[in-house]
């Protein structure tokens, strides 16, 4: 499955950054990755996320990508391996919630992440370590 997801995921590489969009090609946010992802992956969308702004409503304290995620997704844990097709969420600044995703591409000495990110579209970044550093969470598709 996790093969399956990179290789899926790697199929919006190019699609250009649009809010709140998930159609592959067309524009996607780093949540509307996912949702893509999930749709070629799984069919229907578990649920149909919520109208939000670009800044995820950073002055409250609800951390909605998490939970989302945490209804959805299967949890890795903290000491688990960090293997191709984990989803990631992570933290943009300290004390601010976690709103941005990812999906591991690569593991090991060089690792590497597919999302969506403003002005770029959907890239493959390395995972250096100001990005590990802003992880959050990891999860697994089902």
């Amino acid at each position: 499955m996790d093969d399956r997801v990179v290789e899926v995921a790697r199929g919006w590489l190019g699609t250009p950054y649009v809010h709140q969009a998930s159609t592959k090609g067309g524009g996607a946010d780093c949540l509307g990755l996912i949702r893509g992802v999930w749709r070629e992956v799984h069919g229907a969308e578990p649920e149909t996320p919520p109208i939000y702004t670009a800044d995820w409503a950073e002055c409250g304290g609800t951390e909605v990508l998490h939970a989302a995620a945490m209804r959805h997704l299967l949890p890795v844990p903290v000491d688990g391996d960090w293997l191709p097709g984990q989803v990631l969420l992570f933290r943009m600044r300290a004390g601010a919630i976690a709103k941005h995703l990812g999906i591991l591409s690569a593991a090991g000495d060089a690792p590497r992440f597919l999302h969506a990110y403003t002005g770029h579209g959907v890239i493959d970044s390395p995972l250096t370590a100001p990005w590990r550093s802003r992880i959050v969470a990891r999860f697994r598709f089902p």
